[in-house]
């Protein structure tokens, strides 16, 4: 499982004047790149090899940084294609969509700039890297961060780094290859979790993370950028400017804490985990316009990446389950009746007669679509059963053969047919 790990850079005057020009260099030469790319058709990167690799040599990048923006720039229009497949950029011919496609991709002046070892590398004991600069090498420049990224650094780092600048900081962005541990094929149940706007996740445990003090923070953040922009002076700017990413950092780190407790729960326990597949939702709802703003803010896609990623490094067990009618079903006598959901906390069924926490009652019933989702995509280990009274031509009795499993796919749980015997 292929993670990202993060340590800060504390270079010299000298050493960030260096970085900075650096990063503004490739990223030039890769606008520049990405113009021929286009004049040539988006050619191969090898052919567009051809056409720039001397010119990038020209402008002062060395053999590797050169080869390096050729990539990004051939990576970045295979982007654009598959964006435009998946209709993000709109239908054929729509303006979007032409305007998108006879443009030349841009890169922003800090742009990252991906490193292999040979222009790059990691001194762990001394804590500091050597690294390529238009302005030569680098040596000896110390970087910060905490003991366990350190220890993932030393046993799992693989492939390439990325330096990235970000508010007058550098930062190195290294891919860690980390082993997953072996899943638990025998799960003790299903931990259902329901995720929204009001709780950012309900579990059927009994854990509930109120959005309280998240949309309250998000509700701060959006009310200031709008009295700064209505200002507009140099000093507003300056602070928004400051101030940018901030409300996402800390949405990040409330995901992080979150995903990290129903995951420990898991493991603890030695339950799975069943998760709403909720893809596609912001194109399914309508909504008033006071309502727009809180649901395109939530970041529940974060949130069960977060926890997929931590239940494959602990070997707990995940299935995404389709969340249709987990709201309106009775946990209890799974009745299904809209009326069931009296308001967005309160859940009263009308045939039994139960009350509860409605996020709480749809926990339940996800966790129940979890674990048949678990027990449906295992494959069948039932013994083929022999023919009753059945022989071949020398008079021995003659086993069933077992049909080749054929996996079909119900969301994203493989479901395995069972061995069934031949008549």
């Amino acid at each position: 499982m292929k993670i990202v790990t993060q340590v800060k850079l504390l270079p010299t005057p000298g050493q960030a004047s260096a970085l900075e020009a650096t990063l503004r260099t490739v990223n030039d030469a890769a606008c520049w790149v990405s113009a021929v790319a286009l004049d040539r058709g988006v050619p191969r990167e090898y052919e567009l090899r051809k056409h720039t690799y001397a010119e990038l040599k020209a402008r002062g990048l060395g053999a590797q940084a050169a080869q390096h923006v050729i990539k990004k720039t051939c990576d970045a229009y295979t982007a654009l294609r598959a964006n435009a497949r998946a209709g993000n950029l709109g239908r054929p011919g729509s303006r979007r969509r032409v305007k998108a496609e006879s443009k030349p991709i841009v890169f922003r002046r800090d742009a990252a700039q991906p490193y292999d070892d040979r222009c790059l590398s990691w001194q762990l004991d001394a804590r500091t890297v050597s690294i390529w600069t238009t302005a030569g090498r680098l040596k000896g420049i110390p970087f910060a961060c905490s003991t366990e990224a350190l220890r993932t650094l030393r046993e799992h780092r693989r492939g390439e780094s990325d330096l990235v600048e970000r508010g007058g900081a550098f930062y190195l962005v290294a891919t860690c290859d980390v082993p997953e541990a072996p899943v638990n094929e025998e799960p003790a149940g299903f931990i259902g979790v329901d995720l929204g706007i009001v709780n950012i996740a309900t579990t059927s445990t009994g854990y509930r993370a109120a959005g309280r003090g998240l949309n309250r923070h998000r509700k701060r953040q959006l009310d200031l950028r709008r009295k700064l922009q209505a200002k507009g002076t140099k000093s507003a700017k300056r602070l928004l400017k400051k101030r940018s990413r901030k409300e996402r950092r800390h949405a990040a780190n409330e995901n992080h804490l979150i995903a990290k407790t129903i995951v420990s729960t898991a493991e603890r326990t030695g339950s799975g985990i069943a998760l709403e597949d909720l893809t596609g939702i912001r194109s399914r709802v309508r909504l008033r316009k006071d309502q727009r703003q809180p649901l395109h803010s939530w970041s529940f896609h974060q949130l069960a990446s977060f926890v997929e990623y931590k239940a494959r490094r602990a070997g707990v067990p995940l299935v995404y389950v389709d969340p249709a009618h987990t709201s309106q079903q009775c946990s209890q006598c799974h009745h299904i009746d809209r009326r069931n959901r009296r308001s967005q906390s309160a859940f009263a069924c009308r045939a039994c007669g139960v009350m509860m926490n409605a996020d709480h009652n749809a926990s339940r019933n996800i966790a129940c679509k979890g674990e048949a989702a678990w027990i449906a995509g295992r494959e069948s280990r039932v013994p083929a059963t022999p023919l009753a009274g059945g022989s071949d031509a020398g008079g021995r009795a003659t086993a069933s053969r077992a049909l080749p499993a054929s996996p079909v796919a119900c969301g994203r749980v493989k479901l395995t047919a069972q061995s069934v015997t031949e008549a």
